[in-house]
Protein backbone atom coordinates (compact mmCIF):
# COMPACT_ATOMS: atom_id res chain seq x y z
CA UNK A 1 0.00 0.00 0.00
CA UNK A 2 2.90 2.52 1.02
CA UNK A 3 4.58 1.36 -2.54
CA UNK A 4 1.61 2.81 -4.60
CA UNK A 5 1.28 5.57 -2.19
CA UNK A 6 4.44 7.10 -3.51
CA UNK A 7 4.13 5.58 -6.94
CA UNK A 8 0.95 7.77 -7.12
CA UNK A 9 2.31 10.83 -5.54
CA UNK A 10 5.64 10.46 -7.71
CA UNK A 11 3.17 11.74 -10.62
CA UNK A 12 1.84 15.24 -8.90
CA UNK A 13 4.72 16.43 -7.66
CA UNK A 14 6.45 19.56 -9.14
CA UNK A 15 9.95 19.41 -10.65
CA UNK A 16 10.63 23.11 -9.32
CA UNK A 17 9.09 23.13 -5.63
CA UNK A 18 9.16 18.85 -5.35
CA UNK A 19 5.62 19.30 -3.59
CA UNK A 20 2.41 18.22 -5.43
CA UNK A 21 1.34 20.44 -7.86
CA UNK A 22 -0.90 23.86 -7.31
CA UNK A 23 -2.06 25.03 -10.28
CA UNK A 24 -0.45 23.19 -12.94
CA UNK A 25 0.37 24.58 -15.71
CA UNK A 26 1.55 22.96 -18.84
CA UNK A 27 4.65 24.37 -21.24
CA UNK A 28 4.34 23.56 -24.46
CA UNK A 29 7.14 21.10 -24.26
CA UNK A 30 4.56 18.87 -22.43
CA UNK A 31 6.05 19.89 -19.34
CA UNK A 32 4.27 20.26 -16.10
CA UNK A 33 4.88 22.68 -13.21
CA UNK A 34 2.88 24.66 -10.50
CA UNK A 35 1.82 28.45 -12.22
CA UNK A 36 3.92 29.80 -9.32
CA UNK A 37 7.34 27.57 -9.15
CA UNK A 38 7.88 28.24 -12.99
CA UNK A 39 6.35 32.03 -13.57
CA UNK A 40 9.19 32.55 -10.39
CA UNK A 41 11.77 30.51 -11.93
CA UNK A 42 11.47 32.41 -15.54
CA UNK A 43 11.24 35.71 -13.34
CA UNK A 44 14.61 35.08 -11.97
CA UNK A 45 16.32 33.95 -15.06
CA UNK A 46 17.44 35.42 -18.17
CA UNK A 47 16.37 32.80 -20.42
CA UNK A 48 13.10 31.46 -20.43
CA UNK A 49 13.97 27.70 -20.42
CA UNK A 50 12.02 24.73 -19.53
CA UNK A 51 13.72 23.18 -16.31
CA UNK A 52 13.51 19.58 -17.27
CA UNK A 53 14.10 19.23 -21.00
CA UNK A 54 16.10 23.39 -20.88
CA UNK A 55 14.63 24.09 -23.93
CA UNK A 56 14.84 27.44 -24.44
CA UNK A 57 11.80 29.83 -25.45
CA UNK A 58 12.81 32.98 -27.44
CA UNK A 59 9.31 34.61 -26.48
CA UNK A 60 8.23 34.03 -23.08
CA UNK A 61 5.67 31.03 -23.39
CA UNK A 62 1.37 31.47 -22.41
CA UNK A 63 0.81 29.00 -19.81
CA UNK A 64 -2.40 26.85 -19.88
CA UNK A 65 -3.64 25.46 -16.86
CA UNK A 66 -3.78 21.98 -17.10
CA UNK A 67 -7.42 20.52 -16.29
CA UNK A 68 -6.31 16.70 -16.52
CA UNK A 69 -3.35 16.44 -14.11
CA UNK A 70 -5.63 19.63 -11.77
CA UNK A 71 -8.68 16.86 -11.47
CA UNK A 72 -6.06 14.03 -10.17
CA UNK A 73 -4.23 16.07 -7.98
CA UNK A 74 -7.71 17.28 -6.42
CA UNK A 75 -8.72 13.44 -6.31
CA UNK A 76 -5.16 12.50 -5.25
CA UNK A 77 -5.30 14.81 -2.44
CA UNK A 78 -8.49 14.08 -1.27
CA UNK A 79 -7.24 9.97 -1.43
CA UNK A 80 -4.02 11.28 0.46
CA UNK A 81 -6.94 12.63 3.63
CA UNK A 82 -8.38 9.73 3.66
CA UNK A 83 -5.52 7.52 4.35
CA UNK A 84 -4.00 10.14 6.50
CA UNK A 85 -6.85 10.39 8.59
CA UNK A 86 -7.10 6.08 8.69
CA UNK A 87 -2.97 6.06 9.75
CA UNK A 88 -4.47 8.45 12.61
CA UNK A 89 -6.69 6.66 13.71
CA UNK A 90 -4.35 3.53 13.74
CA UNK A 91 -1.56 5.06 15.28
CA UNK A 92 -3.70 5.67 18.25
CA UNK A 93 -3.39 1.36 18.64
CA UNK A 94 0.04 0.62 17.38
CA UNK A 95 2.33 -1.37 19.43
CA UNK A 96 4.91 0.82 21.38
CA UNK A 97 8.20 1.17 19.04
CA UNK A 98 6.53 0.63 15.22
CA UNK A 99 7.01 4.14 13.34
CA UNK A 100 4.03 5.53 11.82
CA UNK A 101 3.47 5.08 8.01
CA UNK A 102 3.69 8.82 7.89
CA UNK A 103 6.95 9.34 9.13
CA UNK A 104 7.99 6.75 6.98
CA UNK A 105 6.47 7.89 3.78
CA UNK A 106 8.13 11.50 4.45
CA UNK A 107 11.48 10.39 4.68
CA UNK A 108 11.00 8.36 1.37
CA UNK A 109 9.50 11.48 0.19
CA UNK A 110 13.03 13.57 1.35
CA UNK A 111 15.14 10.91 -0.58
CA UNK A 112 13.12 11.58 -3.68
CA UNK A 113 13.41 15.09 -3.47
CA UNK A 114 17.30 14.56 -2.77
CA UNK A 115 17.38 12.55 -5.74
CA UNK A 116 15.64 14.74 -7.80
CA UNK A 117 18.37 17.69 -7.07
CA UNK A 118 20.80 15.39 -7.64
CA UNK A 119 19.80 14.33 -11.29
CA UNK A 120 19.13 18.34 -12.05
CA UNK A 121 22.92 18.69 -10.70
CA UNK A 122 24.14 16.00 -12.94
CA UNK A 123 22.40 17.26 -15.89
CA UNK A 124 24.35 20.66 -14.94
CA UNK A 125 27.22 19.06 -14.66
CA UNK A 126 27.15 17.31 -18.04
CA UNK A 127 26.73 20.22 -19.65
CA UNK A 128 29.92 22.44 -17.80
CA UNK A 129 31.99 19.39 -19.02
CA UNK A 130 30.92 19.34 -22.96
CA UNK A 131 32.15 23.03 -22.32
CA UNK A 132 34.64 22.53 -21.10
CA UNK A 133 35.99 19.72 -23.48
CA UNK A 134 35.08 21.99 -26.07
CA UNK A 135 37.38 24.72 -24.83
CA UNK A 136 40.30 22.28 -24.43
CA UNK A 137 39.75 21.14 -27.85
CA UNK A 138 39.98 24.79 -28.97
CA UNK A 139 43.51 25.54 -26.71
CA UNK A 140 44.80 22.60 -28.80
CA UNK A 141 44.90 24.83 -32.38
CA UNK A 142 47.26 26.45 -33.35
CA UNK A 143 45.31 28.20 -36.35
CA UNK A 144 44.42 31.65 -34.80
CA UNK A 145 41.49 32.52 -37.17
CA UNK A 146 40.01 28.96 -36.19
CA UNK A 147 40.84 30.04 -32.40
CA UNK A 148 39.09 33.61 -32.81
CA UNK A 149 36.17 32.28 -34.67
CA UNK A 150 35.81 29.15 -31.69
CA UNK A 151 35.60 31.94 -29.10
CA UNK A 152 32.89 33.59 -30.09
CA UNK A 153 30.75 30.19 -31.52
CA UNK A 154 31.30 28.63 -28.11
CA UNK A 155 30.75 32.28 -26.52
CA UNK A 156 32.51 31.26 -23.87
CA UNK A 157 32.53 34.60 -21.80
CA UNK A 158 28.72 33.68 -20.73
CA UNK A 159 29.05 29.72 -19.30
CA UNK A 160 26.26 27.69 -19.56
CA UNK A 161 23.65 28.94 -17.05
CA UNK A 162 23.27 27.29 -13.79
CA UNK A 163 20.78 27.26 -10.82
CA UNK A 164 21.89 28.87 -7.84
CA UNK A 165 21.66 26.11 -5.45
CA UNK A 166 22.38 28.52 -2.33
CA UNK A 167 19.12 27.84 -0.96
CA UNK A 168 18.53 24.48 -1.76
CA UNK A 169 18.99 22.33 0.91
CA UNK A 170 17.87 18.80 1.57
CA UNK A 171 18.32 16.82 5.43
CA UNK A 172 19.07 14.46 6.10
CA UNK A 173 21.80 13.93 3.04
CA UNK A 174 25.42 13.66 2.91
CA UNK A 175 25.96 13.72 -0.26
CA UNK A 176 24.58 16.85 -2.27
CA UNK A 177 26.60 19.47 -0.69
CA UNK A 178 29.88 16.94 -2.38
CA UNK A 179 27.72 17.42 -5.71
CA UNK A 180 27.33 21.23 -5.21
CA UNK A 181 30.74 21.73 -4.63
CA UNK A 182 31.98 19.52 -7.68
CA UNK A 183 29.79 21.97 -9.79
CA UNK A 184 31.57 25.10 -8.50
CA UNK A 185 35.27 23.26 -8.81
CA UNK A 186 34.21 22.52 -12.37
CA UNK A 187 32.66 25.97 -13.15
CA UNK A 188 36.19 27.42 -11.51
CA UNK A 189 38.13 25.25 -13.66
CA UNK A 190 35.98 26.09 -16.87
CA UNK A 191 36.35 29.94 -16.07
CA UNK A 192 40.18 29.49 -15.70
CA UNK A 193 40.39 27.51 -19.17
CA UNK A 194 38.57 30.54 -21.09
CA UNK A 195 41.00 32.64 -19.77
CA UNK A 196 44.15 30.74 -21.02
CA UNK A 197 42.51 29.90 -23.90
CA UNK A 198 42.14 34.12 -24.85
CA UNK A 199 45.86 34.41 -23.12
CA UNK A 200 47.26 32.04 -25.95
CA UNK A 201 45.50 33.67 -28.56
CA UNK A 202 46.49 37.22 -27.18
CA UNK A 203 50.44 36.19 -27.39
CA UNK A 204 49.58 34.69 -30.38
CA UNK A 205 48.41 38.18 -31.89
CA UNK A 206 50.85 39.92 -30.61
CA UNK A 207 53.96 38.05 -32.81
CA UNK A 208 52.30 40.01 -35.79
CA UNK A 209 53.27 43.48 -34.07
CA UNK A 210 54.25 46.31 -36.07
CA UNK A 211 55.65 49.55 -35.55
CA UNK A 212 52.99 52.47 -36.45
CA UNK A 213 53.40 56.26 -36.35
CA UNK A 214 50.71 59.05 -37.04
CA UNK A 215 50.70 61.21 -40.62
CA UNK A 216 50.46 64.59 -39.50
CA UNK A 217 49.42 65.47 -43.15
CA UNK A 218 46.03 63.51 -42.42
CA UNK A 219 45.57 64.88 -38.54
CA UNK A 220 42.70 67.67 -37.98
CA UNK A 221 44.29 71.30 -38.01
CA UNK A 222 43.30 70.62 -34.15
CA UNK A 223 45.37 67.73 -33.24
CA UNK A 224 48.33 67.98 -31.63
CA UNK A 225 50.52 65.72 -32.67
CA UNK A 226 54.17 64.39 -30.59
CA UNK A 227 57.60 64.54 -32.44
CA UNK A 228 58.06 60.83 -32.74
CA UNK A 229 54.63 60.50 -33.97
CA UNK A 230 53.24 58.36 -31.28
CA UNK A 231 51.00 60.95 -29.35
CA UNK A 232 47.93 62.79 -30.41
CA UNK A 233 45.77 64.84 -28.58
CA UNK A 234 43.24 67.65 -28.91
CA UNK A 235 44.73 71.34 -28.99
CA UNK A 236 42.70 74.45 -28.28
CA UNK A 237 44.21 76.13 -31.16
CA UNK A 238 43.01 75.45 -35.04
CA UNK A 239 46.94 75.49 -36.55
CA UNK A 240 46.94 77.11 -40.24
CA UNK A 241 47.62 74.26 -42.26
CA UNK A 242 47.26 73.04 -45.67
CA UNK A 243 43.74 71.50 -46.64
CA UNK A 244 45.18 68.68 -48.63
CA UNK A 245 42.76 65.88 -49.87
CA UNK A 246 44.62 63.40 -47.46
CA UNK A 247 43.80 65.82 -44.07
CA UNK A 248 40.53 65.54 -41.99
CA UNK A 249 38.42 69.02 -41.89
CA UNK A 250 35.88 68.11 -39.63
CA UNK A 251 36.56 65.55 -37.36
CA UNK A 252 39.58 65.28 -34.91
CA UNK A 253 40.81 62.28 -36.76
CA UNK A 254 44.41 61.12 -37.62
CA UNK A 255 45.58 57.81 -39.74
CA UNK A 256 48.79 55.96 -39.07
CA UNK A 257 51.67 56.51 -42.08
CA UNK A 258 51.77 52.70 -42.49
CA UNK A 259 49.18 50.85 -44.81
CA UNK A 260 48.92 47.29 -45.29
CA UNK A 261 46.98 45.54 -47.98
CA UNK A 262 48.20 41.90 -47.01
CA UNK A 263 49.29 39.43 -44.25
CA UNK A 264 48.63 40.94 -40.85
CA UNK A 265 49.13 43.48 -37.96
CA UNK A 266 48.72 43.96 -35.00
CA UNK A 267 49.38 47.56 -32.94
CA UNK A 268 48.20 48.60 -29.07
CA UNK A 269 46.60 52.04 -27.82
CA UNK A 270 47.23 53.52 -24.24
CA UNK A 271 43.51 54.63 -23.38
CA UNK A 272 44.34 55.25 -20.14
CA UNK A 273 42.85 58.15 -18.57
CA UNK A 274 40.23 59.47 -21.03
CA UNK A 275 37.09 59.32 -21.09
CA UNK A 276 36.25 59.21 -24.96
CA UNK A 277 37.62 58.06 -28.05
CA UNK A 278 37.21 56.01 -31.15
CA UNK A 279 39.88 53.05 -32.51
CA UNK A 280 40.52 50.98 -35.75
CA UNK A 281 41.25 50.95 -39.05
CA UNK A 282 40.11 52.48 -42.55
CA UNK A 283 40.33 52.00 -46.05
CA UNK A 284 42.51 54.50 -48.06
CA UNK A 285 39.79 56.23 -50.74
CA UNK A 286 37.32 57.29 -47.04
CA UNK A 287 35.44 60.41 -47.20
CA UNK A 288 37.97 62.56 -45.11
CA UNK A 289 35.86 66.65 -45.64
CA UNK A 290 32.74 67.24 -43.86
CA UNK A 291 30.46 64.86 -41.48
CA UNK A 292 31.42 61.77 -41.35
CA UNK A 293 30.09 58.23 -40.27
CA UNK A 294 32.10 55.31 -38.39
CA UNK A 295 30.99 52.04 -40.01
CA UNK A 296 32.05 49.34 -42.49
CA UNK A 297 30.12 50.61 -45.02
CA UNK A 298 32.02 53.60 -44.75
CA UNK A 299 34.84 52.13 -44.59
CA UNK A 300 35.77 52.23 -40.39
CA UNK A 301 35.93 49.33 -38.72
CA UNK A 302 36.15 50.93 -34.84
CA UNK A 303 35.37 51.05 -31.53
CA UNK A 304 34.45 53.99 -29.34
CA UNK A 305 34.08 54.70 -25.43
CA UNK A 306 31.69 57.39 -25.07
CA UNK A 307 30.76 59.36 -21.57
CA UNK A 308 33.53 57.47 -19.72
CA UNK A 309 31.42 54.30 -19.49
CA UNK A 310 30.03 53.48 -22.70
CA UNK A 311 31.99 51.01 -24.81
CA UNK A 312 30.94 50.18 -28.48
CA UNK A 313 31.40 48.56 -31.85
CA UNK A 314 30.90 51.01 -34.81
CA UNK A 315 29.29 48.23 -36.85
CA UNK A 316 26.19 49.89 -38.29
CA UNK A 317 24.06 49.67 -35.86
CA UNK A 318 26.33 50.23 -32.85
CA UNK A 319 27.24 47.21 -30.69
CA UNK A 320 27.41 48.05 -26.83
CA UNK A 321 30.56 46.36 -25.16
CA UNK A 322 31.91 45.45 -21.76
CA UNK A 323 35.70 45.92 -21.06
CA UNK A 324 36.85 44.99 -17.73
CA UNK A 325 39.97 47.20 -17.29
CA UNK A 326 39.68 49.52 -14.47
CA UNK A 327 37.94 53.11 -15.18
CA UNK A 328 39.46 54.99 -18.18
CA UNK A 329 40.81 51.69 -19.50
CA UNK A 330 44.60 50.57 -19.75
CA UNK A 331 45.35 49.60 -23.47
CA UNK A 332 43.89 48.02 -26.43
CA UNK A 333 45.16 46.21 -29.18
CA UNK A 334 43.72 45.99 -32.66
CA UNK A 335 44.83 42.82 -35.35
CA UNK A 336 44.05 42.27 -38.58
CA UNK A 337 44.32 39.55 -41.36
CA UNK A 338 43.55 41.25 -44.72
CA UNK A 339 43.36 37.79 -46.34
CA UNK A 340 40.57 36.60 -43.87
CA UNK A 341 39.01 39.66 -44.01
CA UNK A 342 38.85 39.70 -39.62
CA UNK A 343 39.76 42.88 -37.59
CA UNK A 344 39.64 41.95 -33.80
CA UNK A 345 39.80 44.38 -30.77
CA UNK A 346 41.39 43.14 -27.36
CA UNK A 347 41.57 44.61 -24.18
CA UNK A 348 45.21 43.95 -23.24
CA UNK A 349 45.18 44.52 -19.30
CA UNK A 350 42.56 41.62 -19.21
CA UNK A 351 43.64 39.54 -22.11
CA UNK A 352 40.44 39.71 -22.93
CA UNK A 353 38.64 39.75 -26.91
CA UNK A 354 36.73 42.92 -26.74
CA UNK A 355 34.93 42.76 -30.08
CA UNK A 356 35.77 41.07 -33.67
CA UNK A 357 34.75 42.17 -37.17
CA UNK A 358 34.39 39.06 -39.55
CA UNK A 359 34.24 38.30 -42.96
CA UNK A 360 34.96 42.02 -43.94
CA UNK A 361 35.69 43.06 -47.60
CA UNK A 362 38.88 44.09 -47.63
CA UNK A 363 40.28 45.74 -51.37
CA UNK A 364 41.72 48.70 -50.33
CA UNK A 365 45.08 49.71 -48.44
CA UNK A 366 44.14 49.94 -44.61
CA UNK A 367 44.96 52.57 -42.42
CA UNK A 368 45.39 52.89 -38.52
CA UNK A 369 42.59 55.22 -37.30
CA UNK A 370 42.79 57.60 -34.56
CA UNK A 371 40.09 60.08 -32.99
CA UNK A 372 41.14 61.07 -29.80
CA UNK A 373 37.46 63.46 -29.47
CA UNK A 374 36.80 66.43 -27.59
CA UNK A 375 38.60 67.50 -24.27
CA UNK A 376 35.07 68.86 -22.71
CA UNK A 377 36.20 70.46 -19.95
CA UNK A 378 39.62 68.57 -19.53
CA UNK A 379 38.56 65.23 -18.28
CA UNK A 380 39.37 64.05 -21.83
CA UNK A 381 42.80 65.97 -22.19
CA UNK A 382 45.07 62.65 -22.08
CA UNK A 383 46.49 61.34 -25.54
CA UNK A 384 45.84 58.70 -27.32
CA UNK A 385 49.51 56.91 -26.81
CA UNK A 386 50.73 53.98 -29.50
CA UNK A 387 52.60 51.91 -27.17
CA UNK A 388 55.46 49.41 -27.79
CA UNK A 389 54.09 45.77 -27.91
CA UNK A 390 56.17 43.48 -25.25
CA UNK A 391 56.26 39.90 -26.69
CA UNK A 392 56.70 37.40 -24.59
Amino acid sequence: VASAILQSEDQFLCSICLDVFTDPVSTSCGHNFCKNCITEHWNTNYQHLCPICKKVFNIRPELHVNTFISERVAQFRQSAQQKASSSSSEQQVSKPGEVPCDVCTGTKLKKKQAEAFIKELEQEISELMKRSTEVEQVLRSEDHIHLLQSVQSLNIQQPPPTKDWTEVSVRPSSYEGTVVKAVAQLEETLSEEMKKLLEAELKRVQQYAVDVTLDPDTAHPNLILSDDGKQVNLGDVRKNLPDNPERFSYRVCVLGKQSFSSGRFYFEVQVKGKTEWTLGVARELIKRKGSITFNPQKGFWTIALRDGNEYKASAGPDVLLSLSSSEGGGKVGLFVDYEEGLVSFYDDDAAALIYSFPGCPFTEKLFPFFCPWKNGVGENSAPLIIFPVRVN
